[in-house]
């Protein structure tokens, strides 16, 4: 997401905030908006799925969804009312937690509610953390998947290393240790846990054509595959050095393992942070 795009939706979600009884909430009908959700119907059954999580997690669903009912204009100065959710932070955190992080509203809002401090500089950067380990994770399953069509095809598991290392090599123009090297990545370690995003979807890209044009031109062996697998990695090339960009040349960005621990961590403060809250609602 860019930084003009975060910001707004920044403010979207700052100015949707409201307070009941001292307690900092959201509509469940401006959310649902937020979230890029038409129909509430659909948005209920999130909400649901939150309840469960909230429930499974020791809190009580009713401190942390309360119905309520909205009054709303029906035209021409009519006015009746529908049924809404006062929100806790805790609450839109687990509904974000329960729907698409494909949607750009979604992921935002994991990482918004996940965030205690109010600073959007830290959702930028914690937004930009969490899309460089979903990142990773797909590449991992891309490359699950791939691994399976090449050994229906006569590729076993050394032989799908050797391609791998190959596609590497004309997409990075270095050899596996030398980018390792570069990357601060130690030799037992696969090298894109330490690549940074653009570097692992530019992997998950030509792996993705390569699964696709094996099946497409019912590719066997493994000297036809592994052409096709380096022809693929180094178009992916090509298009990144005409947008001016050398993946060999990026910084590393660090240990991805760490990189989720921390964002696992937070969430974990999430929890501790809405169980002191419900705690002293309960006692006030």
């Amino acid at each position: 997401m860019k930084t003009e795009e975060i910001k707004q939706l920044f403010a979207q979600f700052e100015a949707a905030a409201s307070e009941m009884e001292g307690v900092e909430c959201w509509s469940a009908r401006e959310l649902q908006k937020l979230l890029g959700y038409s129909k509430w119907e659909n948005f209920e059954k999130v909400i649901d799925k939150a309840k469960d999580s909230c429930l499974n997690a020791g809190e009580q669903p009713e401190y942390h969804f309360p119905d309520v009912r909205k009054v709303i204009e029906a035209g021409k100065g009519a006015q009746h009312e529908i049924d809404d959710i006062l929100l806790t932070r805790y609450a839109c955190y687990l509904i974000a937690q329960n729907g698409d992080s494909r949607k750009a509203e979604i992921a935002f809002a994991q990482n918004y509610f996940a965030v205690q401090t109010r600073r959007a500089e830290l959702v930028e950067q914690r937004l930009l953390e969490f899309e460089r380990v979903k990142a990773r994770e797909k590449l991992s399953h891309t490359e699950s998947q791939l691994s399976g069509i090449l050994y229906e095809r006569g590729v076993d598991s050394e032989g799908f290393t050797i391609i791998r290392s190959k596609g590497d090599q004309a997409l990075f123009r270095l050899s596996t240790m030398q980018l390792k090297k570069k990357m601060g990545a130690p030799e037992n370690r696969p090298v894109a846990d330490f690549l940074p995003t653009i570097s692992i979807k530019a992997k998950d890209l030509a792996a993705e054509m390569t699964g696709l044009n094996v099946q497409n031109k019912d590719l066997k062996g493994h000297l036809p595959i592994e052409k096709e697998h380096v022809d693929n990695s180094s178009a992916v090339r090509r298009m990144l050095i005409e947008r001016g960009i050398q993946p060999e040349n990026l910084a590393p960005a660090g240990d991805i393992k760490k990189t989720q621990r921390k964002l696992e961590s937070e969430e974990k403060q999430v929890l501790k942070e809405a169980k002191k809250k419900n705690n002293k609602k309960k006692n006030d």
